[in-house]
């Protein structure tokens, strides 16, 4: 004897219909999700460009220093003072230029950490007003659903 298995699909599309989901909290959701996505790539972004412009002034004034050092000297004693301008103009320039990428991390932890805080505060208020209305419309439906059963 072969038996048949119970079909629940109705009873579970029923029961689902029984609870309305609003879909406009999970598009809200989505928006505020891109749109901070949309902040915190502009931080990066910008903080890319700005290492890329302090990279490539350090470059060039890097081949400057190098250009005066290899210039061909009259006396021995010359190329040990182009040696040893350049090494110190190398260190002063490495200082100079690591002091701007601290800058730049700063500048980007700083307004990253106002991006969470922000996004925070408003994802909490976001899902305090949907925990609340899904209260109010299952309120409301188990009202309904007690109403007609009697």
């Amino acid at each position: 004897m072969a038996t048949k298995t119970p079909d629940f699909t109705k009873g579970f599309q029923d029961m689902m219909a029984a609870f309305p989901v609003d879909a406009t909290a999970f598009q809200n959701a989505f928006k505020t999700q891109a749109a901070f996505g949309e902040k915190l790539t502009k931080v990066a972004l910008e903080a890319a460009e700005k290492s890329t412009e302090i990279s490539s002034k350090w470059a060039k004034d890097a081949i400057a220093k190098l250009t005066v050092a290899a210039k061909a000297k009259a006396e021995p004693t010359d190329y040990t003072k182009a040696a040893t301008d350049f090494a110190s103009a190398a260190a002063e320039m490495a200082a100079e230029n690591m002091a701007a990428f601290a800058e730049v991390a700063k500048k980007v932890q700083a307004e990253t950490v106002e991006l969470l805080l922000a996004a925070g505060k408003e994802a909490s208020t976001e899902a305090t007003a949907a925990v609340k209305k899904a209260t109010d419309d299952v309120t409301t439906a188990a009202k309904k659903a007690a109403a007609a059963a009697k």
